[in-house]
C-alpha cells in the first residue's frame, strides 16, 4: 500500500489534526525569526513598558506582571497579522486553503504557532523580572495556567486581525496596533485594575488583556480584581469568540478570492 492510499485512508479527525500541526510547524520554521515578528512582538511592548516605568517608584509585582502580560499579548497576537499576508504575497495562501484539510484548521495551525511563540518568547521578561526587581510568586500554580490560555486567546485574535483580504503587511499591522495599543491602556498593564480611573473600569472587562492581567497579577501575590474562577473563564470564552468570527471573516475574504 502506497504513502498516498494510506493517507486517504486517514480519519477524517486524523487528517485534521495532522494538517494543524504541518501548518503550526511550517509557521515556526519560517516566520519565527523574520525581524518584523521580533520587532512588533518582542522589542516593541519591551521598550513601550520600560519607557513607562524608568525613573519611576513602581513595585516588582507591579512591574513583573505587567512587562509578562503585554510581552505575552503582543508576541502571541503578532504571528497572524504578518503570516497570511506574508503567504498571500508568495502565492502559497492559494496552495493551502486548496489542500484537504478545513478553514478551521488553517486557523488553528497559525494560532497553534502563535501561542507557542507567545508562551516561548513570554519566558524572556519572566526571566528579566526575577532576575532584575527580586519578584517572587505567592501562587505558582496560576501563572501556567495564566500563559497558556493567553497565548491561546491572543494568537485567535490575531489570526482574527489577519482575514482582511490583503497581501501587505503594513495594512494588516496598521489594522492590528489600532485594535491592540488601546486595549493595553484598559487592560491594568500599567496600573492594577482596582487603581484606574473610574471612566476606565466599564472599559476593563471588554478586554482579554485585562483578564490575563489579572491573573498574572494574581500569581505574583496582588489581590485579583475579578473572581478568579472568571478569569480562566473569560480567556476561553474571548478564544471562542475569536475562532468563530475569524472563521466567518477568512471564509468570506476565501469566496471573494475564488
Amino acid at each position: 500500500m502506497n504513502e498516498r492510499h494510506r493517507h486517504g485512508r486517514r480519519p477524517a479527525w486524523r487528517r485534521e489534526l495532522h494538517g494543524i500541526y504541518v501548518i503550526a510547524k511550517k509557521d515556526a520554521m519560517i516566520y519565527y525569526v523574520q525581524p518584523p515578528v521580533l520587532i512588533f512582538g518582542v522589542l516593541f511592548p519591551i521598550f513601550v513598558f520600560l519607557a513607562f516605568v524608568v525613573g519611576r517608584d513602581v513595585a516588582p509585582e507591579t512591574v513583573v506582571p505587567g512587562m509578562l502580560a503585554m510581552a505575552l499579548f503582543f508576541t502571541a497576537s503578532a504571528m497572524g497579522p504578518l503570516v497570511t499576508p506574508w503567504e498571500r504575497r508568495a502565492r502559497t495562501y492559494e496552495r493551502l486553503i486548496s489542500s484537504p484539510v478545513s478553514q478551521l484548521s488553517l486557523i488553528l495551525g497559525d494560532v497553534l504557532a502563535g501561542a507557542c511563540f507567545g508562551v516561548v518568547l513570554s519566558l524572556l521578561p519572566l526571566a528579566l523580572g526575577w532576575g532584575l526587581t527580586g519578584a517572587s510568586l505567592s501562587r505558582p500554580v496560576l501563572l501556567p495556567g495564566a500563559i497558556a490560555l493567553s497565548a491561546l486567546c491572543f494568537a485567535a485574535l490575531g489570526s482574527l486581525l489577519s482575514a482582511p483580504p490583503t497581501d501587505n503587511p503594513s495594512q494588516v499591522m496598521m489594522l492590528s496596533n489600532l485594535v491592540r495599543l488601546p486595549l493595553i491602556f484598559i487592560s491594568g498593564v500599567f496600573v492594577p485594575l482596582a487603581e484606574m480611573p473610574a471612566w476606565s473600569r466599564p472599559l476593563v472587562p471588554l478586554s482579554p488583556l485585562s483578564y490575563c492581567t489579572d491573573m498574572v497579577r494574581a500569581a505574583f501575590g496582588t489581590q485579583s480584581y475579578f473572581p478568579l474562577w472568571l478569569d480562566p473563564l473569560m480567556l476561553a470564552a474571548f478564544t471562542g469568540a475569536f475562532l468563530v468570527v475569524g472563521l466567518f471573516f477568512h471564509r468570506r475574504a476565501r469566496a471573494k478570492a475564488l
